[in-house]
């Protein structure tokens, strides 16, 4: 009888922590399985790992050690807004791309790192696009990637002063690019219910328009969104 009650005490106490313990593994497991899928559907010749940190009370992936260490940390803040794998290797897409370009360059990317860190709004779009690449040779739907970015990144006043794009602009390029790209996406849209998608289409109606009337007059232009 005593033993029971030990027993039971131990699972008592220790239980909540053992499934919190089992829920970390399996998020990270699934993180591990479709960053891995991205990296050798892609035939990435990088080591890149990825962690999930549940501690860290930051909202943002770890772009630092992605240009450094060559380790994406997804944290629990961001995780959180993931529906679906397709989201997920979204968020993972972008920040491989990250990571690929920190092997390039002088002293084992260091330099190209910099030029990352320095000029992130001209590298932003580019990474966007091989998010994009990255994505659909892994056989993931690309307008996850719209509907991730439409949930988690704000829209600033202004894209005059500092480091990053308007999430407007990233948006419309984004679209874009699948459009011309990979325009079965859109042809055979399994997001045209999702709720984010069509809050990203109200929102974009003017920059889809500039986009419908390049496509109509065959140009080669860019455009400058809004």
């Amino acid at each position: 009888m005593r033993n029971f009650i030990f027993v039971l005490m131990f699972f008592l106490i220790n239980g909540p922590a053992f499934a919190m313990l089992e829920q970390q593994n399996a998020i990270q497991t699934r993180i591990d399985s479709v960053g891995v899928k991205l990296l050798n559907n892609n035939r990435i010749q990088k080591r890149i790992i990825f962690t999930y940190d549940d501690k860290t009370k930051q909202k943002v992936l770890s772009t630092d050690k992605a240009l450094t260490k060559r380790q994406i940390i997804v944290y629990d803040g961001l995780y959180q807004y993931v529906q679906s794998d397709d989201e997920l290797a979204a968020m993972l897409a972008r920040q491989i791309a990250l990571a690929v370009k920190s092997y390039n360059g002088m002293w084992g990317g260091w330099i190209d790192s910099a030029q990352v860190a320095l000029s992130s709004k001209k590298f932003e779009i580019v990474a966007d696009k091989r998010a994009v690449d990255y994505m659909v040779k892994a056989g993931y739907n690309p307008l996850a990637l719209i509907v991730f970015i439409n949930k988690t990144s704000p829209q600033k006043r202004s894209d005059l002063i500092g480091r990053h794009n308007l999430t407007s602009k990233r948006l419309a390029r984004i679209y874009e690019y699948i459009n011309f790209k990979y325009p079965k996406y859109l042809t055979n849209n399994e997001y045209i219910e999702n709720e984010y998608y069509q809050n990203f289409l109200l929102n974009s109606i003017e920059n889809r328009k500039m986009l419908e009337e390049k496509i109509k007059n065959h140009s080669t232009k860019e455009i400058k969104y809004e």
